[in-house]
């Protein structure tokens, strides 16, 4: 169990750190174009990951056992990750207040 959260810290990290490389080896490249191809990446690679085993009685797939019910938890974990980002909030948002 402990072997989770590094893991996780890991794969976040590495994941942060590839896309620091793509963007300084290609600075005509555009950042969002950086983040669109690495978000499309780990989006294939959750899902491919939580595959149903295809016992239709397996209590442990019952909330992934549909397309939907995947995009259903997909959205919600990015939903998760993205309040937590300290980059979910900018100074520079529109809806910032200013004096």
């Amino acid at each position: 169990m402990n072997d989770i959260p590094d893991i996780y810290e890991t794969a976040a990290t590495e994941t942060v750190e590839l896309a620091n490389r793509l963007a300084a080896d290609t600075p005509d490249n555009h950042p969002w174009d950086v983040a669109d191809g690495m978000l499309a990446g780990a989006v294939h690679y959750w899902l491919y990951s939580r595959q149903p085993c295809g016992d239709p009685m397996c209590e442990d797939c019952a909330p992934i056992a549909t397309a939907e019910q995947r995009l259903a938890e997909l959205k919600r974990v990015i939903e998760e990750m993205a309040r937590d980002s300290d980059y979910y909030h900018s100074p520079t948002d529109s809806n910032v207040g200013r004096a």
